[in-house]
This record gives structure tokens, C-alpha cells and sequence, in this order.
């Protein structure tokens, strides 16, 4: 055997690089497949479900646990918020903590307009439409269980399938591409929110380039400032996720992002999560 070579009737035929470079790739993917799935066995990312979540699931959390009490937990789903916001909104100018239930949300919140009810007042409106009221300590329940609905016979009141109909589709999460869907217009995010965001100035957006991988022969990434300003600004990745704003002043691993940190912060739960290896090693090594 000779490098990459092999010899084919007393010749040496060289493999092609992209044969090479795919069966990399896909190493990479399998050892994402079993980064998640240990994820799952220690509870993590999914609450320690072993199967990979459905579309509409794909990044639900539960706040408040079952038997804590009297009310049931709230199932957020963000593929319905993040269709109409932008992160930086909810994470950065509301205040929601990236960690579920890291928040501590209290219902007399909601009522003096913070967090969910900041939005959620019965007074701004959404496409023409009232938003209803987040629920306080004076609430009554079966207005309360709109949200508060997990092990309830509770309709949703956006179907996931009619939603997702028509919009670009992707290969895992929630099997949309919400990118393409931003670009295409088919999405309009409201990024600032009257009496509570700061009007922000715009920044000069900063040329892609590209973050070489530790294994070798492995594509490059190329990581794009201006398509991650348009849903976290810059707020919502420095300081608390990338202490440093220079390039290389963060230092992390794969393990690292799998385990939910730096790029896993949102590529585990959120955004289009780990398994999907080409659309951050785009570019082939020459």
C-alpha cells in the first residue's frame, strides 16, 4: 500500500480526493451520531430520550416539571417563536437564559411584563393578530392551559405540518432550512420590540473565513458572520458563548460542541444541530 494509492495491473492508480474527503466526513458524522447518542444516555440535549427528536419537536423545551405544581409544564417550541423572532431578541433584550429553566420564570413576572410577558400582554399584535396574554398569579386556568398543556387533551394552536408546508426543506432538526427561508423572504423577523430593545447601530458585517480542522484532509468550515448576525447579533454570541472577539482567542474541540458548548450552545438544540457535518465543512482542503 502506498498512500492513498493502490496498485490496479502493476500500475499505481491514484483514489480520487473527494472519495477520500467523503469517507472523512461521514467519519466525522458517525462519531456525531455517538456523541449524541451518549448525550441521551447521560440526559442530555433531549432529556434523555435515546431517539432522535421528531420535526415539531426538534428544539422543545419544558419549563417546569410535572408535580412541582398545580399547573402542568409549558412546552415551548421554538420553531414557532424563531419563525416570527429573532434570538437576539428573546436572549438578549427580554432576558431568557440560553440553559432551560435557568430563567426562573415567576407568573407575577408575566403580569409586570417581563419574559413571556413581554410579548404575551393581550395587547401587541402579530400578523394582524392579538397575541394573547401570558398567564399571572391572579390568572384563570383555562387560559393558563394554552401554554401550560404538557399531558393535557390541549389542541396546538399552530399545526407543525401546515406551518412547515412550503417552506424550504432541510435534512434534520426540524427538517426545515431556516436560512434559505430568511433569504427567500419567507420569513420576516421582528428584531426589536417597542419599550424594551435599544435601537441598535448597524456594524460593518465581517468577511467569511474559514477554521481549519484538527484532523487532517478534513473540509474546512467556513464560518459567516452575516448569517449568524441576522438571528444572535453580536450580543448573542460574545461574551457569554465566545469569550474573545479575535479570531483563534476562543479555543475549542469537537467533543466540546457536542457537549453543548461554544457552537453547540444552539447547534444541539436549536439551530440545525451536529449531524448535518456538511453545512459547516464546506470547503475541500487542497
Amino acid at each position: 500500500m502506498v498512500g492513498p494509492s493502490r496498485r490496479m495491473g502493476g500500475r499505481l492508480a491514484r483514489r480520487p480526493r473527494g472519495t477520500i474527503m467523503t469517507r472523512r466526513l461521514g467519519a466525522l458524522c458517525a462519531l456525531a451520531v455517538l456523541a449524541g447518542i451518549a448525550a441521551d444516555a447521560r440526559g442530555e440535549g433531549g432529556a434523555g430520550k435515546r431517539r432522535r427528536p421528531l420535526p415539531p419537536e426538534y428544539g422543545r423545551v419544558l419549563l417546569g416539571e410535572a408535580g412541582q405544581g398545580r399547573m402542568a409544564p409549558v412546552a415551548f417550541d421554538h420553531w414557532l417563536h424563531r419563525a416570527r423572532y429573532t434570538c437576539r431578541l428573546c436572549h438578549v433584550d427580554i432576558g431568557f437564559a440560553m440553559k432551560a429553566g435557568a430563567t426562573g420564570i415567576k407568573p407575577a413576572d408575566n403580569e409586570a411584563g417581563y419574559f413571556c410577558g413581554a410579548c404575551h400582554d393581550g395587547k401587541r399584535t402579530v400578523d394582524g393578530r392579538r397575541i394573547f396574554e401570558a398567564c399571572g398569579a391572579g390568572g384563570e386556568r383555562q387560559a393558563c392551559q394554552r401554554c401550560h398543556a404538557v399531558g393535557l387533551p390541549v389542541k396546538p394552536g399552530t399545526d407543525f405540518a401546515a406551518f412547515a408546508r412550503g417552506l424550504p426543506r432541510g435534512r434534520f432538526g426540524n427538517g426545515i432550512d431556516w436560512e434559505k427561508a430568511e433569504l427567500d423572504g419567507q420569513l420576516k423577523l421582528v428584531d426589536e420590540l417597542e419599550g424594551i430593545s435599544i435601537k441598535r447601530q448597524s456594524l460593518t458585517a465581517q468577511k467569511d473565513f474559514a477554521l481549519s480542522p484538527k484532523l487532517a484532509g478534513m473540509p474546512e468550515i467556513i464560518f459567516s458572520h452575516a448569517k449568524h448576525t441576522v438571528w444572535s447579533g453580536c450580543e448573542g454570541c460574545h461574551p457569554d458563548i465566545f469569550v474573545g472577539v479575535k479570531r483563534g482567542a476562543t479555543r475549542y474541540t469537537m467533543v466540546e460542541i457536542f457537549e453543548g458548548k461554544y457552537c453547540g450552545a444552539c447547534h444541539t438544540s436549536v439551530a440545525f444541530p451536529t449531524l448535518d457535518c456538511q453545512r459547516c465543512h464546506t470547503r475541500l482542503v487542497k
